[in-house]
């Protein structure tokens, strides 16, 4: 069998006041040829379909077109969970009407998927919470897919009884993870776990920095990071939405992919290439999997530049791309240098100035914007107590400030 693995479409998202609809509805169709292309024989798309909990009916009508287009008229499979950004009841209200077309939506934690079978044979043959087993029209080998959706604090009390402990979570979903595979997963069949969690490799130097404006995971107010070694053995591919970069965490029990959101959605992004995965599959093992890069969508860019000149200069040579603009100077953008910026490009999307400001001893400096909001407080700190960095104390009121604000 072959699956296609994609993930954070974000379908609704703004980067700024730009609009990105017209670029998701070409990247999703994008999506729906290659998976026509590849003769895939099912999706899976690892969260976050929409960026907010309140879609519009523009994006919530783009995400269904786009469903029923890779769906194949019910002879395909289409699993799709709710990340961070869903509203996990949102997700599952078009659940009977969507299950016609063999597309199963998954909205909460240790969901069950009642079994149903489409006109054209694709059928759901077990069912548990959190796992269903699934007979393809075109393959001869059952998928069995492990799902959990994204789960905060309060839907962890709610619907797996846990308490706030990053060991608890971990604790229970390997648990839980491994009392499914136990019981349903063999070599007979292609076993695959699609989640919407942080996943690292325990031991690794630093964690995998959440994407700019990516309601953090990590921080307060969301769920603690999952270790590799917390997935079950039987696993043959690990399904992974979330961070918004291609990149595999780590090959043990099996290969852990995220396979990447479809276009750049921050400046943190800028210059990433976007993918989705396929997997060749078969009874027992995964013979291979590999990226394909998807070519739609604007370019993300960053330009820095002392001289407005300069810097119109390089925005006529990027005219197609969305750009962020940094200028240097010794006082704040005029109004006339702005006018002059934005009529150079229709995609300017933002102007950053960087101020030169002196310091006692007569040297230049400058105030980077650019930096986190943390860091800025930091340094706005070190500057009105001479050098005096923040204790610890006063940046957790800062964070928990900032956690409640987003």
């Amino acid at each position: 069998m072959k699956i296609l693995h994609t993930a954070d479409w974000h379908i609704g998202k703004k980067l700024d006041n730009f609009s990105r609809m017209e670029e998701q509805r070409l990247v999703l169709d994008e999506i729906c040829e290659i998976a026509d292309r590849e003769a895939v024989d099912a999706v899976v798309v690892a969260g976050d379909l929409f960026d907010n909990f309140n879609p519009s009916s523009e994006a919530t009508e783009l995400l269904y077109r786009t469903l029923h287009c890779l769906s194949a008229n019910g002879s395909r499979a289409v699993i799709a969970i709710a990340g961070n950004h869903d509203s996990p009841e949102r997700i599952e209200v078009p659940d009977a009407l969507a299950k016609v077309c063999g597309i199963i939506f998954v909205g909460f934690p240790n969901a069950e998927v009642k079994p149903f079978r489409t006109q054209a044979g694709l059928e759901i043959t077990k069912s548990d919470k959190g796992f269903i087993e699934i007979k393809l029209p075109n393959s001869d080998v059952p998928l069995r897919v492990l799902h959990t959706p994204y789960a905060n604090e309060q839907r962890l009390k709610t619907f797996l009884g846990l308490e706030d402990s990053e060991e608890n979570l971990r604790t229970h979903l390997q648990k839980h993870w491994q009392e499914l595979a136990d019981k349903y997963l063999d070599d007979k069949g292609f076993n695959l776990l699609v989640t919407h969690l942080y996943v690292m490799k325990k031991g690794d130097p630093a964690p995998e920095e959440e994407p700019d404006e990516e309601r953090p995971i990590l921080h307060i107010g969301g769920a603690q990071a999952i270790y590799t070694e917390n997935f079950p053995e039987q696993i043959h591919y690990i399904a992974l939405g979330h961070l918004h970069r291609y990149h595999r965490v780590d090959k043990i029990p099996a290969p852990s992919v995220y396979s990447s959101s479809p276009l750049a959605y921050s400046f943190s992004e800028a210059n990433q290439t976007k993918y989705v995965i396929i997997l060749d599959a078969e009874a027992g093992k995964l013979n291979n999997y590999r990226a394909i890069e998807l070519t739609t969508g604007k370019k993300l860019r960053r330009g820095k530049f002392d001289s407005i000149d300069e810097a119109i200069i390089w925005l006529h040579e990027h005219s197609e791309d969305l750009v962020e603009l940094t200028i240097v100077s010794d006082n704040y953008l005029e109004a006339a240098d702005k006018k002059r910026l934005n009529e150079a490009h229709s995609g300017l999307v933002q102007i950053i100035p960087q101020i030169k400001k002196i310091t006692e001893e007569g040297s230049a400096s400058t105030i980077d914007l650019t930096l986190s909001m943390e860091s800025l407080f930091q340094e706005y700190f070190k500057s009105k107590n001479k050098g005096q960095e923040p204790s610890e104390g006063l940046l957790n009121v800062f964070r928990e400030v900032l956690g409640a604000e987003e």
